[in-house]
């Protein structure tokens, strides 16, 4: 039998993975057209026509809400500028809850601190590492006014109870669409199905502009509200004569010229590079089948899921190792991706540690150092950051989840041949690992 990598033996593949490269000529050719113009941006902090900002920026919102098939898009700067916005529009502050996943970017979550409200978690599936739409009922109270949903790994929540239970308690739903752009829910797209939708165009993403983002409503008033906290909304609303003064103290969350040029080109290609992401992971699950304790993570029947990484359920149990020494001798067989060299392969156990675990939430210091919002005079709720209160996502971060990113548009076949060998190479040898594991105590 062939020895392990990482026991000493040669690796299966030494030679760099390509790198993610979705940037092209087209791009190129767009901030051209920017620069020879002049105009960078054309925003103003002030109740006048440039408030809405300039032609680039306004040509890719009116594209970005035809391809999503949504009434309102607002370009912001980030993501995490548009999960903020989206909570400020919804009028949460000091006292209120907002329901979220433990297991997401931590900007999720710090939307709701944003505004002093404090965050409440709920439990995921096992399966899609999505909301549970049980527990986010047991976690609902009085003071619950908002729901930040994410379709996390590329996959949608099951919105139409969690949509149900918002209706029941007349509460308002943002979905977080980072990872998911084009992905739908019976159907429909992503960004359309609950009150505010948030893109992201952050460089790590199916389409991207290096950093920026997108939320999507089609409701007229929220969508004035982001614009007016993406753009310093309290220096627009005297002029603008609006008398709802709730959380218009405004931001500079504003998009650039060039990335919105960019941006109108990566919406071109978004349909095929997630074309591409599919069938990469057709091949590789086919490759995979057969190894016994690891399981593709099921894709809903009816949904479409785009793949921001590639899910894989983990049995230790079945595979007799644990989940650390298997990743562990699948990376030492794997070399780095190119432009990511110093990240290594690209495969990890579990996503980011249940987000309650956080110094931030278990110390409960956000602003200043009394405990503001988490023991605010306007909060009579109780902040529970306990380790164990969302025992399936930390079952999934501990023992069950791996993640990979090798099914990126730009592996050939070859690559994706390499990436299930090494599988196979360690499931076939996993007694070696056994007794390296016995002798190591």
């Amino acid at each position: 039998m062939t020895e392990l990598a990482l026991l000493g033996g040669k690796p299966l593949r030494e030679k760099l993975f390509p790198a993610y490269r979705p940037i092209g000529e087209e791009e190129r050719a767009a901030v051209d057209a920017v620069m020879r113009g002049g105009v960078l941006s054309r925003f103003l902090g002030a109740w006048h026509d440039d408030f809405y900002g300039g032609d680039q920026v306004r040509a890719f919102e009116a594209r970005w809400a035809e391809a999503f098939a949504v009434k309102h898009a607002v370009s912001v700067n980030s993501a995490t500028g548009g999960l903020y916005a989206a909570v400020g529009a919804t009028a949460v502050g000091p006292g209120d809850e907002v329901i979220v996943s433990p297991y997401t970017m931590i900007a999720s979550a710090t939307a709701a601190l944003i505004f002093n409200a404090v965050p409440v978690f709920a439990d995921i599936d096992p399966h899609t590492f999505t909301l549970d739409p049980a527990s986010i009922e047991a976690r609902i109270t009085p003071r619950t006014r908002a729901i930040v949903v994410v379709h996390i790994f590329g996959q949608a929540a099951d919105m139409d109870p969690i949509m149900a239970l918002a209706k029941t308690h007349k509460l308002k739903v943002i979905e977080d669409c980072a990872q998911a752009p084009f992905a739908t829910y019976k159907g429909r797209p992503v960004g359309a199905l609950g009150d505010i939708g948030v893109f992201s165009l952050n460089y790590h993403k199916h389409i991207h502009t290096g950093e920026g983002g997108v939320v999507t409503t089609n409701d007229d008033d929220l969508a004035e509200r982001v614009r007016l906290i993406r753009n310093h909304g309290e220096a627009v609303v005297g002029g603008m004569g609006r008398a709802d003064l709730v959380n218009m103290v405004g931001f500079n969350f504003r998009l650039g010229e060039l990335e919105a040029a960019i941006g109108q080109c990566q919406l071109d290609k978004g349909p095929g590079l997630i074309a591409q992401r599919r069938d990469n992971v057709a091949y590789l699950e086919g490759r995979l089948k057969g190894i016994p304790g690891l399981t593709p993570c099921a894709e809903r029947p009816g949904d479409r899921h785009v793949y921001y990484v590639h899910p894989l359920l983990y049995d230790a149990d079945v595979m007799g190792v644990s989940r650390e020494t298997f990743v562990a001798a699948v990376k030492a067989e794997l070399p780095a991706s190119e432009m990511r060299e110093k990240d290594g392969p690209l495969i990890g156990q579990g996503y980011v540690r249940p987000l309650y675990l956080e110094p931030i939430f278990r110390e409960r210091i956000a602003y200043g150092g009394g405990g503001c919002p988490f023991t605010c005079p306007h909060y009579d709720g109780v902040a529970d950051y306990r380790e164990g209160l969302c025992p399936v996502c930390e079952d999934a971060h501990a023992r069950t989840l791996i993640t990979h990113e090798l099914m990126r548009p730009g592996m050939t076949r070859r690559d994706l041949d390499d990436v299930a060998d090494a599988f196979h190479k360690v499931a076939d040898a996993r007694d070696q690992l056994r007794a390296h594991d016995a002798a190591a105590g």
